[in-house]
């Protein structure tokens, strides 16, 4: 049953030093502080980014795991001027490249972005984008906003019909393949299925399904956690405890005042999200 109104609210990042990793979102990414009671809160935008502190017992985000694994989950930055964006992240050591060869530009029939992959100073997963109509002042931070969180999954079809059961619809689609796509994912013969979901076109941000072809299609890592899947006959057993620090949540929001409307689940491949309220 489609959830009316949902959208997609925030995002969630597990750490073990939230203050040090909040100083590197603030002072390289240009993301602001936000009150938010009992948690760290940040937001580029107007999305906010909460930071959950977790103990030394989490696991840290494995530095193999390729794009193509459901466990590999990144969201996106739109920047201004990557030129400018590049210089911020040489500026500082506190982060690991993914992409080989710098910025890649895909082609057009993709996007004609281009787009950066890095990892943050705890190994999560991001993507830096430039589309051919952001502009920003000179003056101002090359850092836009959060366009989109990217999730890694085996079956498209299955996760589509997943995410239309909480109102979210197709508004994009496109099959990118090439030398750029594998420079960008640092994934020998990338062969992916790209599939926006929103509430509507014009929603951001956005969820994007990555549907890896070819050998990268059956890459599942698997787990002996017990924790809530949607649909447990038909979901990947997804390496990870909810305190772990690749366990990035979704949290979405519906225009109900119910509390116990609050929904925590987990889609087929494993990633974590919330439904609830808004306010």
């Amino acid at each position: 049953m489609a959830v009316n109104g949902v959208r997609l609210a925030r995002l969630a990042l597990n750490t073990f030093d939230a203050k040090a990793l909040a100083r590197f979102y603030v002072d390289v990414l240009d993301f602001e502080r936000v009150d938010a009671a009992g948690r760290m809160s940040l937001a580029l935008g107007g999305v906010p980014l909460d930071l959950i502190e977790v103990d030394a017992t989490a696991r840290a985000y494995p530095a193999d795991v390729p794009g193509s694994s459901p466990l590999f989950q990144h969201f996106a930055i739109v920047v201004s001027d990557m030129s400018r964006a590049m210089e911020r992240l040489a500026a500082s050591k506190d982060w690991t490249p993914i992409s080989v060869g710098g910025p890649q530009r895909l082609p057009a029939d993709t996007g004609h972005v281009n787009a950066f992959k890095f990892r943050d100073p705890d190994g999560h997963p991001l993507e830096l984008l430039a589309f051919a109509d952001t502009r920003g002042d000179d003056a101002a931070s090359p850092f836009v906003r959060i366009d989109h969180t990217a999730i890694s999954v085996v079956d498209v079809e299955r996760s589509i019909a997943f995410y239309a059961g909480l109102g979210l619809v197709v508004v994009g689609r496109s099959f990118n393949v090439g030398p750029e796509q594998q420079r960008l994912d640092d994934v020998v013969d990338a062969r992916v299925d790209v599939v926006a979901l929103a509430a509507d076109a014009g929603a951001k941000p956005h969820v994007e399904l990555l549907g890896y072809r070819g050998p990268h299609r059956r890459e599942e890592v698997h787990s002996t956690d017990s924790a809530e899947t949607f649909d447990s006959a038909n979901s990947v057993d997804t390496d990870g405890r909810d305190d772990d620090i690749a366990a990035t949540r979704m949290i979405f929001t519906t225009p109900s005042s119910d509390p116990s409307s609050r929904l925590v689940l987990r889609d087929p491949d494993g990633h974590r999200l919330e439904v609830g309220p808004r306010g």
